[in-house]
């Protein structure tokens, strides 16, 4: 779907007369930082502030409303680089961090969250007004919403991508419902994050700091398991990636790989430097014993292959928002961007007083460049030596969920993900099923239904596909024969029946790695594959409906995960039918 002259011509003048003719001068100089001068390990891994999603009257949980901004400030993101200028969430200014604050919810326990934003008129990061993109009719304020990744709740409290407001609810997106967000708490004990979800302005808003882990606890199931608990041994680690110029800013290109059709979008945004909990390549002292790392992906494009350079391996334990059924040993994890990947690592089986966090990931992921010597670096710990005493287990079995039943599937679908080029053959956008966002939904389940998607990639990426409010387990990856065939004619009538997809998915099958076999939120769709889920839209754990109207206006989505794929357009409405 190439632009016409005529829209061309209209989103340029837009786009000159938003950006003041050419972007700002520190966004033109482009004075990158070499990295080769930010030394590693140098900074101390920080443990982001929590705020507790409850209240204790009498030794009773009860429910919390919280207030948590959105503020431009100053963040130090290494011991050598200046100060940057950054997007970050808080309870108020001088506590707001990047990540922001670990909120830590109870099961059972209603949590409200007003979200307020208090961003500048102007954004500090360049972005494209010609892909579908929030634009606020004065044309100032910086438009966010908040989405709360793996969360299960009603449709007002999702963060839909129309659903943004600008500073003090000034402006507001046309599917806008309400300030204060009420998430239920009521879904399986694990590892969320909440993150912005701006239309056309996710991937500049994360880039700029709009990040943050939450966590939901079940005292009753999960402390009987007896992993690694508390402050020091249990800790969330997010990693993204940045770059950044001399004066500390960050560095985002702000002109497109189709500047005569897109003057800014880029297909996808890779930083020179690793950063863990907001800074970069930082260390960790570790006690010689167990401990516990929520290790979220929050890159905007760049995949991980995680691994311990010493040869310790990780005992995953959970993925996304879910526990796995028994522990998994594994020696490397490969995390595609906003995946969870929930691991014990037992240092005291370390013949090293030191390890490194490496990562070995090919970006793009996976036919893209190699890492290097920057890259490949993630964080490093320090282990002491003296050995001590550690009353935290590994058990046999974790938290055991109802096996996905396909013969419950009420429907069976097909999600064809698609790439479309320019005649210098870089790419303009992305569809899901050939549609842009805008056109009418045609995924329409029911609640407490369960279908069987069959997800389609027919471009070079492997993209994560994340599906608002539902829950999937992965059955099967079957690689596509002759592709190029099966590709000609789904892009002729976009219909994979028609096109006889029976007799090109008949290729090898990729085993589902063990510590993914369970419930899941995200998943890495491989390019040339068929891969087939089971999505289920009730609770895992009970099995119970959901108590509110997943019906109600404005829905749900489902989109991949590379947040440049999202904004332009990799992302469809979800539409519950009653």
């Amino acid at each position: 779907m190439m632009m016409t002259m005529e829209k061309f011509v209209l989103f340029h003048l837009l786009y000159l007369a938003l950006l003041g003719g050419v972007a700002e001068a520190t966004w033109a100089e482009d004075r990158l930082i070499k990295i080769s001068q930010l030394e590693f390990f140098v900074d101390e891994l920080p443990d982001m502030p929590k705020i507790l999603g409850f209240d204790v009257v009498n030794g009773v949980p009860v429910s919390k409303s919280l207030q948590i901004g959105m503020f431009s400030k100053k963040w130090k993101f290494h011991r050598d680089l200046p100060p940057t200028r950054v997007f970050a969430y808080g309870t108020s200014l001088n506590t707001a961090t990047v990540p922001g604050p670990t909120i830590e919810a109870l099961y059972g326990v209603d949590t409200y969250v007003t979200w307020q934003n208090q961003l500048p008129s102007k954004h500090i990061l360049p972005w494209d007004p010609t892909i579908p993109t929030a634009i606020p009719s004065t044309k100032k304020g910086v438009p966010t919403v908040v989405h709360l990744h793996g969360g299960i709740d009603e449709p007002q409290s999702d963060g839909n991508a129309n659903s943004w407001f600008t500073r003090g609810f000034r402006e507001r997106g046309p599917t806008w419902t309400r300030k204060k967000y009420h998430y239920h708490n009521i879904q399986q004990p694990g590892n969320l994050w909440y993150h912005d979800h701006a239309m056309g302005l996710t991937r500049v808003n994360l880039l700029a700091g709009l990040i943050g882990a939450y966590i939901i606890r079940h005292p009753d199931v999960e402390s009987p398991l007896g992993l690694p608990h508390g402050k020091e041994f249990d800790r969330p680690l997010i990693v993204f990636d940045r770059s950044f110029r001399t004066d500390g800013s960050i560095y985002m290109n702000s002109t497109g790989n189709n500047p005569s059709i897109h003057p800014q979008w880029q297909p996808e945004y890779f930083g020179d430097a690793i950063i863990v909990n907001g800074k970069a390549w930082p260390r960790l002292t570790v006690r010689r014993r167990k401990y516990r790392f929520r290790i979220i992906n929050a890159s905007n494009a760049r995949f991980f292959k995680f691994f311990l350079t010493n040869g310790l391996r990780f005992i995953h334990v959970g993925s996304d928002s879910s526990y796995n059924k028994r522990p998994v040993i594994t020696k490397e994890i490969l995390l595609a961007p906003s995946e969870i990947a929930d691991v014990i690592v037992d240092f005291s089986q370390s013949k090293s007083d030191s390890a490194v966090l490496a990562n070995g990931a090919a970006y793009p992921y996976p036919g893209g460049d190699p890492v290097d010597k920057f890259n490949d670096k993630v964080m490093k710990f320090i282990i002491k030596r003296r050995r001590e005493v550690d009353t935290s287990r590994i058990p046999r079995s974790l938290i055991k969920y109802p096996p996905p039943d396909v013969s419950s599937a009420a429907a069976v679908r097909y999600i064809a993900m698609y790439e479309y080029t320019s005649p210098t053959d870089e790419p303009t956008h992305l569809f899901l099923n050939g549609k842009s966002y805008e056109a009418p939904a045609t995924e329409t389940p029911k609640a407490g239904t369960s279908e069987i998607w069959n997800v389609i990639n027919l471009t070079e990426d492997n993209h994560p596909l994340h599906i608002h409010l539902g829950l999937f387990v992965v059955l099967e990856q079957r690689e596509l024969v002759d592709v190029e065939e099966f590709k000609e004619c789904m892009l002729k009538i976009n219909d994979a029946v028609k096109c006889q997809i029976s007799k090109y998915a008949r290729g090898n099958i990729t085993a589902v790695p063990a510590h993914e076999q369970g419930w899941k939120n995200v998943f890495k769709m491989s390019p040339g594959n068929v891969t087939k889920i089971l999505l289920r839209f009730a609770y895992i754990h009970s099995n119970a409906s959901y108590p509110f109207d997943v019906s109600a206006e404005p829905g749900y989505v489902y989109h991949c995960h590379i947040l440049d794929h999202e904004d332009n357009a990799m992302m469809r409405p979800l539409k519950f039918i009653k």
